[in-house]
């Protein structure tokens, strides 16, 4: 099994990650609040891992323990395998990103 550390050495090796910004929204108006996380966009691992240039394995892994991730699934039993979805909002993102980045 890979470690957390060998995923974000992975993700700190991929060019893309570190051009990676992400693309501001521009909306007539400018009422939205930023700070009011159901406003903002969520991003699947499969897109972060598509900007970034890196498995959606190694987002999982980068996130799974992040504040402010929204998980949705179900716990596994001794029978039944667990399945969690994940949904990022756009402000962890780059925290992570800017925490991973400097």
């Amino acid at each position: 099994m890979t470690r957390t550390v060998d995923r974000v050495e992975v993700l700190l090796r991929s060019n893309k990650f570190h051009a990676w910004r992400l693309a501001r929204r521009r909306f007539s108006d400018e009422t939205i609040l930023r700070s009011n996380i159901m406003a903002e966009k969520h991003y699947t691992p499969q897109e972060l891992a598509d900007i970034g240039g890196v498995s959606v394995q190694t987002i999982r892994e980068v996130f799974k323990n992040e504040d402010g991730v929204l998980r949705i699934g179900s716990s596994g039993t001794r029978t039944r395998r667990a399945y969690e979805t994940l949904r990022i909002p756009e402000s962890v993102a780059e925290r992570v990103h800017s925490r991973l980045s400097s």
